[in-house]
């Protein structure tokens, strides 16, 4: 298994590109990436992979113009030349008459977000885990997903002084348990340590959705009064971070939320925060442009406060930034990567018996966007749809197609849950979320399964 290269090793190569005369600032961010995937089908492991890699990402300013090389070669030469390439690109680039300089020096926040056991997983360790959760599944149903554990070590040195290293790791393992009679049920788990992970519940969780869900019934498009669990709860809050908070969408109007800050967007109850300090979720307390990640309330007792920013909207928008650099050239707008949603005082199971009609979704599909500024998206229901009738879960129904605003959605939430999962719609960040019942929701379509 691959060790640590820590921040002296990162140290002593970045000085490396440090060193480049002639130049107005060097930045250099490195990521050593490293863990194994172990994917199963039919409850039969298919796949064990494994791969490394160690990469830097050098920026060298000359003049208001910044070029960006990246090498794979991590090693003082190396990163020499990758500078000296940047450099090259500096020289024959357009200035930029926005460009806001490198980040100063600063300390970011101490977060232990490193599970040796976590990195050190075996293929072995992998395979037991996926064996306990296939042990789960009913007669008649089998499992496919993924198990995976990973690590990273990030670092980032300018010659503005700034230097700060990282370590992360991170454990995930999703499954569907489908079978007879058209049943398939969905359940996930992510967290920083392996041990927190419990295969067997995943996989008993996935199982008894999958012998539930067998010969659903149809059930007419519309709007309904909607239980959705926080998988689902992940998908509306992870695209909302992508097309809401981001600082150039707001400072472009882009977002749904541009021109709204103290503002009412959401119902009294949502309160909606990032920070990639806490424990509770995943990466480092620094982003890519070195600068220390931090609490940051985007929306508060259902008002909008603010976006997010890296350091180039931050001096767009005459603000601070709020540490969400991504690595250098990103022609896109920074968002949150480590959100979080207030719980409440309810459970799924209250939210159902309050429920006179309604519908119980486990988890959003193919999910994208229809229109940023309005914030709607579309998608399907999967793995676990159910009717609710008289307080109770009547019934298993086809899947939906759904084209909802987010914002909208958010306004009609009565009940929130009082327990939080960690949650990923997109393979980058990572939100944690409780349960919602919302009052109206709007399905478009159909399924024929």
């Amino acid at each position: 298994m691959p060790g640590l290269i820590g921040p002296d090793g990162f140290r002593r190569v970045a000085e490396a590109a440090l060193a480049l005369p002639g130049v107005d600032g060097v930045e250099v961010l490195f990521m050593h990436e490293w863990g194994g995937l172990t994917r199963f089908a039919r409850s039969e492991i298919h796949q064990s992979a494994w791969r490394e890699d160690t990469g830097l990402h050098v920026r060298v300013v000359t003049k208001d113009r910044v070029g960006v090389a990246a090498s794979n070669d991590f090693s003082p030469e190396g990163a020499r030349r990758a500078a000296e390439s940047a450099r090259e690109m500096a020289e024959v680039i357009a200035p930029d008459p926005l460009w806001p300089g490198l980040a100063g020096p600063a300390e970011p926040a101490s977060r232990n977000g490193f599970d040796d056991a976590t990195a050190d997983a075996t293929p072995a360790r992998r395979a037991d885990g996926v064996a306990a959760l296939i042990g789960r599944c009913a007669k008649g149903f089998t499992a496919a997903g993924a198990y995976e554990t990973q690590a990273v070590e990030v670092g980032v040195a300018n010659t503005e002084g700034q230097l700060c290293w990282a370590p992360s790791s991170q454990a995930s393992l999703t499954t569907v348990v489908g079978g007879n009679e058209g049943g398939s049920g969905f359940a996930e788990a992510f967290s920083g340590r392996v041990e927190d992970l419990d295969p067997e519940a995943i996989g008993g969780r996935a199982s008894d959705k999958a012998v539930a869900s067998r010969n659903p019934k149809p059930l007419d498009p519309g709007d309904y009064v909607v239980v959705l669990e926080p998988a689902a709860v992940s998908t509306l809050v992870g695209f909302l971070a992508f097309v809401g908070f981001g600082g150039r969408y707001l400072i472009e109007n882009r977002s749904c939320l541009s021109g709204k800050q103290g503002s009412k967007v959401a119902a009294e109850a949502i309160s909606i925060w990032d920070d990639g300090t806490d424990p509770h979720t995943l990466g480092v307390p620094f982003d890519f442009e070195g600068v220390p990640r931090r609490r940051v309330d985007l929306v508060k007792d259902g008002v909008f406060l603010d976006g997010v920013y890296d350091l180039r909207t931050a001096k767009e928008a005459g603000r601070e930034t709020t540490g969400h650099g991504l690595p250098a050239p990103n022609p896109e707008s920074p968002f949150p990567l480590n959100l979080f949603l207030a719980t409440g005082e309810a459970s799924v199971e209250d939210m159902v018996a309050a429920t006179e009609r309604g519908v119980l979704v486990t988890r959003f599909h193919y999910s994208n966007v229809v229109n940023a500024v309005e914030s709607s998206i579309t998608g399907m229901t999967r793995d676990g749809t159910f009717l609710i009738e008289h307080g109770e879960i009547a019934g298993p129904v086809m899947n939906f197609r759904f084209t909802q605003s987010i914002l909208d959605a958010l306004t009609e939430v009565s009940m929130i849950g009082r327990e939080a999962e960690l949650a990923s719609e997109f393979f980058f960040s990572a939100s944690r979320v409780p349960a919602l019942k919302i009052e109206r929701f709007r399905f478009s379509g159909r399924s024929d399964h």
